[in-house]
């Protein structure tokens, strides 16, 4: 039995409310914690202000970084904005010009020169209405275009020129900048397109964005030592002044053509939005990046921020490299200039206006072709597929990659041809019978073989494929509007075609 007064010295040995145990702190400890709590506090409010002011610090800086061109100079009178698909969003256009101005110090990069820049480089990037699809269109500095009436310094407009050299338009007005208005102004003229943006790059900006990125893997065609450039044939690193020369050297690299030229630009700008997208937001290269590029550009004022740039640029984010075709304006040569093929390059801007694919469909047609199993071939086949050129028909690798690919063969890219074939002819590796075979019901009366040194599946294109493929052009009467018949690419365009993700040594020259 317990004794009562254990259990009462228990009791009273419990703390209770009077117990100082339990009384708040008092004195120098309290203090102390007060004095600790109220530096915490500071602290924190500082770095809270610190860090936003260090990020208004930063966008403050890439803001003032833009050039922006004054609209004054855009057209009244303009296209109207594409056709939006089932989700409300309309197709953009982006106009990028390279400008070949040795104002602000790029004649460090570039040699000297004076009076106006001319756009050195014009590409019309076509960013479907699902803004997962793009199209850029090189349009040769050379083409024989009209240009409309531009703003001049003075306030007042130019008339009309017909026949003039398309790159002249950038130079009109005589700034030493360029005049971005009036290249957008021709571009609209020429094709219809409303350009919802312009954006020029001058040599310095460009040799700084591709040293931010670490440089831009590329194939150089041959040997070069000259002309401004000293390269060693193969794949290799470029960056700064380097790749500068890579892109803009035309003599003594590959098959010196200014149309060569623009073969090499579209492989380079494709290396270098796969290295961006491979690295990702990695903040020690987004960081330098957005400072070089901003410095770089000079924009209209729809991107004139850099929250506007930004944004922009975010909007592209779902663009992946396979979903990207780069296509050169079909053209002619016409003494020392080129002009535009028609009716082919009419058939091209009439498909981007109607925000249609190469081929002629919707986007949303494509994305079906890609998932959707038939009975002839899986979704998704997984082997590499190596397509070459054996007949004398110039862009006849590309209209079959693009064939292909809309069949839902993925891994496809592009080889040097050989000699002559009459017939095209399939061949195949050990344990690639069946993919082989699958392969040849899309080309009817292939030659299908084995060959033991192969690895993979090799499609060399004969005569009887170009034939096959050969189709007359759209009426050119006038009034007529040129179109693509659905799943087929007009001849004039597909030998200009160059995917995004083709391998970096093929197509580097249209011979």
């Amino acid at each position: 039995m317990t004794d009562p007064e254990e259990h009462l010295g228990t009791q009273r040995s419990r703390p209770t409310a009077e117990d100082p145990t339990l009384r708040p702190e008092s004195g120098p400890a309290q203090s102390r914690r007060r004095r600790l709590a109220k530096i915490a506090a500071v602290t924190a409010a500082g770095l809270v202000l610190l860090t936003a002011g260090a990020f208004f610090w930063f966008y403050q800086h890439l803001t003032g970084n833009l050039s922006i061109f004054d609209s004054a100079g855009v057209a009244a009178s303009r296209p109207p904005t594409g056709p939006s698909d089932a989700s409300g969003s309309t197709p953009v256009n982006v106009l990028l010009l390279g400008s070949d101005s040795r104002a602000n110090g790029n004649e460090d990069l570039a040699g000297g020169g004076i009076g106006p820049g001319n756009s050195d480089t014009a590409i019309l990037l076509h960013v479907y209405a699902d803004h997962h699809h793009a199209v850029g269109v090189s349009i040769p500095r050379d083409s024989l275009v009209d240009i409309p009436p531009c703003l001049l310094p003075s306030g007042k407009w130019t008339v009309p020129q017909h026949n003039q050299m398309f790159n002249s338009a950038f130079a009109i007005g005589g700034n030493p900048n360029g005049n971005p208005a009036c290249s957008q102004n021709t571009v609209e003229t020429l094709t219809g397109l409303r350009v919802d943006h312009t954006v020029v790059v001058d040599f310095k900006g460009f040799a700084a964005m591709t040293s931010a990125v670490g440089g831009v893997p590329v194939c150089v065609p041959n040997d070069v030592d000259g002309f401004g450039i000293r390269l060693k044939k193969g794949r290799q690193n470029v960056s700064g002044q380097q790749a500068l020369a890579f892109v803009r050297a035309r003599h003594g690299i590959g098959d010196g053509s200014d149309i060569g030229r623009m073969r090499r630009q579209q492989a380079f700008l494709s290396a270098l939005i796969q290295k961006v997208q491979a690295q990702g937001f990695d903040l020690t290269t987004l960081l330098p990046l957005a400072d070089a590029a901003t410095k770089a550009l000079t924009v209209d004022q729809g991107l004139g921020t850099a929250l506007k740039l930004a944004s922009f640029v975010q909007s592209l984010h779902g663009v992946k490299l396979a979903d990207i075709t780069f296509v050169t304006a079909p053209w002619r040569y016409a003494g020392d200039r080129v002009a535009l093929l028609h009716p082919d390059a009419d058939t091209l801007w009439t498909l981007l206006r109607q925000d249609r694919t190469l081929d002629g469909r919707s986007t949303g047609a494509v994305a079906a072709t890609a998932t959707t199993a038939s009975p002839t071939r899986p979704a998704d086949l997984t082997v590499p597929i190596a397509v070459q050129n054996g007949t004398r028909t110039l862009g006849l690798t590309f209209r079959a990659i693009h064939d292909l690919r809309a069949e839902g063969y993925r891994q496809v890219t592009a080889e040097d041809g050989g000699i002559d074939h009459a017939v095209t002819a399939i061949g195949y590796g050990p344990g690639h019978q069946a993919d082989a075979e699958r392969l040849a019901q899309l080309f009817p009366g292939a030659d299908v073989r084995a060959d033991a040194e192969s690895t993979t599946v090799t499609v060399t294109l004969g005569i009887d494929y170009a034939t096959a493929v050969a189709t007359p052009g759209p009426s050119a009467s006038p009034g007529a509007s040129p179109s693509a018949s659905p799943g087929t690419v007009p001849g004039g365009i597909a030998e200009n075609v160059r995917r995004a993700d083709a391998d970096a040594c093929s197509g580097l020259s249209y011979g």
